[in-house]
């Protein structure tokens, strides 16, 4: 698959398809960026503003705000996980927005939104003090009425993306972009109508991590994020 269309546009650019492929690994999130930052460009979007998830999706959201010559900023998210097994993520929120659950997945692991209670009430309690570290007093930019891109290093379940995506929906943004150099097939397919444009550089037929997409995938810190913002 080279491109096809849903909604305004849905780009995604398969490992060695002809004419925009690109080469995989990327070297860094930077070099990734840069490349999407070309596509983002091309939409051609109006007063746009630039939300990157942290920690992973600020190195490439810094990229595709300098070539909108625009400032950009963080929307904080958590993954909400699974009771006794946190790494499986079976919801997730972003600030300013209400929990996002997999309905499915909640189903087979016979858990109800009730079940999760402890475990949302201490991811709100992390994604607060993730906002303070990050955003201080600051309030979000105004979203309302705006085009707005949400930014990440990939997908691979897209859980915390899908929150994001609803948390600038329910704020009135005119137009929803999800921009990503990675990501995993079917995730992207299943988010493409939760945003009004999705671009994706690669989405590979065969997906395990974000980071095996990259030759450089360092973990970053707080302070990582701070100095980028």
């Amino acid at each position: 698959m080279g491109r096809c269309i849903v909604n305004r546009l849905f780009e995604v650019v398969t490992v060695g398809s002809s004419g925009h492929g690109v080469r995989l690994p990327f070297t860094d999130r930077a070099e990734a960026g840069r490349v999407l930052a070309g596509r983002v460009a091309a939409l051609g979007l109006i007063d746009p503003l630039v939300l990157a998830l942290p920690r992973g999706g600020v190195p490439v959201a810094d990229e595709v705000a300098r070539r909108l010559q625009v400032p950009f900023d963080v929307l904080v998210t958590r993954k909400i996980g699974c009771p006794g097994q946190p790494e499986l993520g079976v919801g997730a929120i972003a600030e300013g927005g209400e929990p996002v659950f997999d309905a499915e997945l909640l189903r087979r692991l016979a858990l109800t939104e009730r079940d999760l209670h402890p475990t949302t009430r201490r991811e709100r309690a992390e994604l607060a003090r993730r906002v303070a570290a990050y955003r201080g007093d600051r309030a979000l930019p105004a979203i309302k009425g705006r085009d707005v891109v949400v930014v990440d290093d990939g997908l691979a379940t897209g859980g915390t993306a899908r929150a994001a995506l609803a948390a600038v929906r329910a704020e009135g943004a005119s137009r929803v972009v999800l921009a990503v150099p990675v990501g995993a097939a079917q995730t992207v397919l299943e988010l493409s109508g939760d945003a009004d444009d999705v671009v994706v550089l690669a989405a590979p037929a065969v997906f395990r991590a974000v980071g095996q997409w990259y030759q450089h995938f360092e973990q970053l810190s707080d302070a990582d994020v701070l100095a980028l913002l």
